[in-house]
């Protein structure tokens, strides 16, 4: 018997490392008026052209309790035990209908080990715990291991950014403590970050640069009060800023920092033209 580990489509983990460490991803889906498709099978490019083109921000929908009902029990009647890590359960009913989902499985099959665990939060500050999970997992740690050592890195991961606006979080009622600010707001450079689950302001910039500036200066001061593990960089449809970002911090800390692309179901919500550092701290 053998620990396996689940995750959403929203992790953003590259699927060349989901095939080498054995991670299960479920997709989540985006809905345009005139179609609709799952997050793992669109291409970021066409996305993000189409809703710049035609003004419409989709929607999103979490995965069916069909889809995750069947992963788990293909795993189960394997033989295996599950740790599954989801986005934030303020941000979508994925770890809600996991948990649901569980104890149908157990009704079924009482001896089944199941653990869900809610991220609460996205992208590669979720994307990392479950990296490190799934290695644990092949070495051959126990569900209990494994699921601590998941909900350890989550308590240590930080994620900021700054859009191009608030336009599509304030739309999308995803922007929590910031739905105060009005809308002249949106022609500055918010700060934001992922707080317990939620987007909240962190600070606000005049403009772009000072925004980035601001979240360097920030993994500075985490990096020297608490040591840093790792970090990566996000964007959506901003691939030369990344790349500026990644170079900046590995100046400074020596290492590597992945840039990764944000997709659809978090990227309808922020909008074309963001950047962040997701990034662990050692304590």
């Amino acid at each position: 018997m053998s620990v396996k580990v689940i995750t959403d489509s929203t992790s953003y983990i590259d699927p060349t490392l989901q095939k080498e460490l054995d991670i299960t991803v479920i997709p989540l889906s985006v809905n345009f008026p005139d179609e609709s498709f799952k997050e793992t099978e669109v291409d970021y490019d066409y996305f993000y052209n189409k809703i710049e083109t035609t003004g419409i921000i989709p929607t999103s929908s979490q995965p069916s309790p069909g889809d995750i009902y069947n992963r788990f029990k293909a795993l189960v009647e394997e033989g295996h035990e599950i740790v599954a890590m989801f986005i934030s359960s303020l941000m979508s009913g994925t770890y809600e209908t996991a948990l649901a989902v569980r104890d149908r499985i157990l009704s079924e099959m009482p001896n089944a080990n199941i653990a869900v665990l809610d991220s609460k939060t996205n992208c590669m500050s979720l994307g990392y715990p479950v990296i490190e999970a799934a290695r644990t997992a092949l070495n051959g740690s126990s569900l209990c291991q494994v699921s601590d050592l998941a909900s350890s890195l989550s308590e240590r991961m930080h994620f900021y950014f700054t859009p191009a606006s608030l336009e599509y979080l304030l739309k999308g009622g995803r922007i929590g403590g910031a739905a105060n600010l009005i809308s002249h707001v949106l022609k500055i450079r918010p700060i934001l970050f992922v707080d317990n689950g939620r987007t909240n302001v962190y600070r606000i910039s005049r403009n772009f640069r000072g925004a980035v500036d601001e979240i360097l200066k920030k993994v500075d001061k985490d990096y020297k009060n608490k040591g840093l593990r790792q970090v990566f960089v996000h964007h959506i449809n901003y691939p030369e800023k990344a790349v500026e970002i990644a170079a900046k911090l590995k100046e400074r800390y020596g290492m590597e920092a992945p840039i990764l692309s944000i997709g659809p179901i978090i990227g309808l919500h922020v909008g074309p033209g963001a950047v962040g550092v997701v990034y662990c701290t050692e304590s």
